[in-house]
């Protein structure tokens, strides 16, 4: 079971950061405005690699907003995207949101 979540929390990353780096025609849009999307998605990868790497959880965090920064900063190179302070505090805070949940769950 943890190698399916964790298959499935990578693969998520995975498309997460395809439709963050990616040309915005392929991004899905959910109508929540910028932040709610951004927020839904972080949320879901945060969740699952929460629950995919549950003994690591301080680790997994710590990597999660790193990783949130990188992507962010990448956003200067892409076409057509930005690199904003805010999206990276929204997309942050939403993934520990999303580990967070992953430890109550198991709580």
């Amino acid at each position: 079971m943890t190698t399916v979540l964790r298959l499935f929390a990578w693969l998520l990353a995975a498309a997460v950061t395809f439709a963050t780096l990616g040309p915005a025609r392929f991004r899905p849009h959910f109508y929540l405005g910028q932040d709610g999307e951004h927020a839904l998605a972080f949320v879901l990868v945060g969740l699952a690699f929460g629950l995919a790497y549950s003994r690591h959880r301080l680790l997994t965090s710590a990597i999660s907003v790193v990783m949130i920064g990188v992507i962010e900063i990448l956003q200067i190179w892409a076409p057509g995207r930005h690199a904003r302070f805010e999206d990276f505090a929204v997309d942050a805070l939403a993934a520990l949101v999303g580990i967070t949940a992953a430890a109550g769950l198991e709580w």
